[in-house]
């Protein structure tokens, strides 16, 4: 296989991919992100703090500010982005045709490495400019170094992002990791990364802030401007006033620094080729089992040319509408293809959690097992809104007469799914007397399913409301109050969250959007 072969196949999977909304989607919040890195002077939100100080608002400082912020996003979010690559390929059949070339599958791994690489690195090259912007914005120092600029974005961010890339290749050819289970395992590493990366004994350097805080600490020192709360926090975190600013003129990578990062790229593609001894290349010789599995992701069958399935989705006959009790039934129907599935030991581990509400303590149960029992069921709310597409269904359900009534059985059956797991705590607040608590669970009974339909209806893919909704419920378990729908953040012994009735309205708004977006596309396909 050339070189040529390789980057054209590499390029292809690049172009398809920064066209789907996912990575609109993460490129926002990484422009976000460079927005907050380089806060207003007077804002007491901060990304880095440097012993209570900042560094001016130069090349240097800007650019290693949003280049540790941009790693620590995309290597989470940037994941999900870039993982379905093989998968698609499956789906599409590209694979099968892949399977009849002379293709190797080390050629094939490394091509995809490259586009997920291409991908993260594309955004990394947005966030790079997000920096220059907000360097001028900001208008402390406007005068522009290039090398100092870019510099953090090339040995710090970029060989996590190979990182990642490998991560996700890796990840579709276990099939264990393929599947929501891995997103979540993900969840969990990139925390690790991201708290385990600032230690100074992380491998290969690790996120590189052992060397940007020896270099920040020794310009604190001959400046005099060393503190009692010497330290350093890297992360969106409230301080009691607006940091101090010093001079920071960047820092000067050792030979040692510098091979550590090109030795994470090579480990990286190591990763990536790994699955070259197990993975079959599409090629039924190699894998058992048919050579297009049945996936959460499976298109429908091309139709025959003049068929009634060959119209658009919207054109196949609509049913007369059914009269009395046909919602009750509907909406039976929707908690059984939600739920079904479900294996075991999620039932098992379930049932722990609502002993746990019922026998803990109620400082506890509100704190602990609330925002528990309200995680456990993250890749079933997910596949809300989406499972129809993604399971090739929507001919089918063009059929249904009220497009709305169907919707809403959706939404509402996640909202069962929702009260079900979360009853031992209510049914604690009650008996406790917490009016305020319950009014508050109730407010996330609504939130819930109301975002997993807003998200799974307007992308079309499940993987968004996990994006999203993991970081929100990790941020609420480490009491920020201000992101607190459930009413788990108790600083004075009652919800400190936004209201039941605002967290309400935002979930009617979320519903709105679903009917809306719903009703357009089935007058389009109309």
């Amino acid at each position: 296989m050339t070189a040529r072969t390789l980057a054209g196949l590499a390029v292809g999977d690049f172009r398809d991919r920064v066209r789907r909304p996912a990575y609109a989607v993460t490129l926002l919040g990484a422009i976000g992100l460079g927005y907050l890195a380089v806060p207003k002077a007077e804002s007491t939100w901060v990304i880095m703090d440097v012993a209570g100080h900042r560094g001016v608002y130069n090349s240097a400082y800007v650019g290693v500010a949003t280049a540790l912020a941009g790693a620590l996003w995309l290597t989470f979010g940037g994941f999900y982005v870039v993982r379905s690559g093989i998968g698609r390929d499956t789906t599409t059949r590209v694979g099968q045709i892949l399977a009849a070339t002379p293709l190797r599958t080390s050629g094939y791994l490394a091509a995809k490495f490259l586009s997920n690489l291409l991908v993260l690195a594309s955004m990394l090259g947005v966030l790079a400019v997000t920096a220059l912007l907000m360097q001028l914005a900001r208008g402390e120092d406007r005068s522009i170094d290039p090398l100092a600029l870019l510099q953090p974005f090339v040995l710090l961010a970029l060989p996590l992002m190979a990182l990642t890339a490998a991560a996700a290749i890796l990840f579709e050819t276990v099939p264990l990791l393929r599947a929501g289970f891995g997103n979540v395992v993900w969840f969990v590493l990139a925390m690790v990364v991201s708290i385990g990366g600032q230690s100074a004994s992380a491998p290969f350097g690790g996120l590189g802030v052992h060397r940007i805080t020896q270099s920040m600490s020794t310009a604190l020192g001959e400046q005099h401007l060393r503190t009692a709360e010497d330290g350093f926090s890297l992360g969106l975190t409230k301080v009691g006033k607006p940091l101090d600013t010093f001079p920071w003129n960047g820092f000067s990578p050792s030979g040692g620094f510098v091979l550590a990062r090109v030795a994470l790229v090579l480990l990286a593609l190591a990763v990536a080729l790994l699955p070259a001894l197990w993975f079959g290349r599409f090629d039924p010789a190699r894998a058992p089992g048919p050579l297009l599995p049945a996936t959460a992701e499976s298109p429908t069958d091309a139709p025959a040319p003049g068929s009634t399935w060959s119209t658009a989705p919207g054109a196949l006959p609509r049913t007369e509408p059914a009269r009395a009790g046909a919602f009750g039934r509907l909406l039976a129907g929707e908690v059984r293809i939600l739920l079904q599935g479900t294996p075991p030991w999620w039932w098992a581990g379930a049932g722990a959690l609502t002993v746990a509400g019922l026998s803990l303590p109620i400082g506890t149960v509100t704190g602990g097992v609330l925002p528990g029992v309200w995680l456990w069921p993250v890749l079933i709310w997910s596949r809300l809104g989406s499972q129809q597409v993604e399971n090739g269904l929507e001919v089918l359900l063009g059929a249904y007469p009220t497009a709305r009534r169907r919707l809403l059985a959706e939404w509402a059956s996640g909202l069962v799914l929702t009260a079900v797991t979360g009853l031992a705590p209510l049914l604690r607040m009650l008996v406790a007397g917490d009016g305020a608590g319950a009014a508050c669970w109730f407010g996330g009974v609504l939130f819930i399913p109301s975002l997993a339909m807003a998200l799974g209806v307007v992308t079309r893919t499940h993987r968004v409301f996990q994006v999203v909704y993991l970081p929100l419920w990790y941020l609420l378990a480490n009491n920020v109050a201000a992101l607190d729908f459930m009413g788990a953040v108790r600083p004075n012994g009652v919800p400190a969250g936004p209201g039941p009735l605002l967290v309400g309205a935002l979930s009617a708004a979320m519903l709105a959007v679903v009917f809306l977006v719903g009703s357009a596309r089935r007058n389009v396909k109309g």
